[in-house]
């Protein structure tokens, strides 16, 4: 039923739904539960590749069982079951469920998905690598390739504090990456042109090319201009 709890034969049939190829939206309306729904119970039990039914019915019944005992790292949690402020760790909890589950939608790996989720709604913006392995109960060596893909697009940063090492999202990380991306564009015009001028604007590849290097020679001046922008944005915003 729409709005209640998932059960071990929804889950059956969410596997059998990835086995055979469908798309999310297919699998919800043939359970009769919405897309989002559907979306959050794959990205947290393994992503499309790595469902199990049976092992995302213990997962749930794990999940059920740790919320009642600890909240969510980062998260203020000073109510009773039932308060207010039970709920806002509940709706947190949600929350970063929902948050990963997009960024899977988008390309991200599962586990890299949620890591980053943790850090950006964790109150600092930041976590040790023994928190993020408390949390998400997965081992460091998951830990630290997820942290090593993040560091890699600028997403996450890293500071020493004592003797362990601090992982954080700052304010300017949308800044780092959207430049990183338009740099990324400016790269794919360089060389597909370079392509282009190799096998003559009058040939079909040489066309293709051309065409290519135009299209993300656009892309990246606009990224670029969207990126000095908001830095512009952001300083006023922080008073010069």
């Amino acid at each position: 039923m729409p709005g209640s709890r998932l059960t071990a034969e929804d889950r059956r049939r969410i596997a059998e739904g990835l086995t055979a190829g469908l798309t999310y939206a297919e699998i919800a309306r043939r359970l009769g539960r919405s897309r989002s729904t559907v979306t959050r119970e794959i990205a947290r039990n393994g992503g499309p590749h790595g469902y199990r039914a049976a092992r995302a019915q213990h997962a749930t019944s794990w999940r059920a069982r740790r919320r009642k005992r600890v909240p969510h790292a980062g998260v203020p949690h000073t109510g009773a079951p039932g308060t207010a402020e039970s709920r806002d760790t509940h709706t947190a909890g949600e929350f970063e469920e929902q948050f990963a589950a997009m960024m899977i939608e988008t390309g991200m790996s599962p586990m890299t998905a949620r890591v980053f989720a943790a850090l950006i709604i964790s109150e600092s913006g930041s976590l040790t690598a023994a928190e993020l392995v408390q949390r998400l109960q997965v081992s460091p060596a998951t830990i630290s390739n997820a942290i090593r893909w993040l560091e890699g697009r600028q997403m996450v940063a890293r500071e020493r504090e004592a003797r362990r090492m601090r992982y954080f999202v700052d304010v300017d990380v949308w800044y780092r990456t959207w430049a990183a991306s338009a740099r990324a564009m400016a790269a794919w015009a360089d060389t597909t042109r370079r392509g282009a001028e190799l096998f003559g604007a009058d040939t079909p590849t040489g066309d293709r090319l051309r065409t290519t290097s135009q299209f993300f020679e656009l892309l990246g001046h606009d990224m670029g201009q969207a990126a000095a922008h908001w830095r512009q944005a952001l300083s006023l915003r922080r008073g010069g």
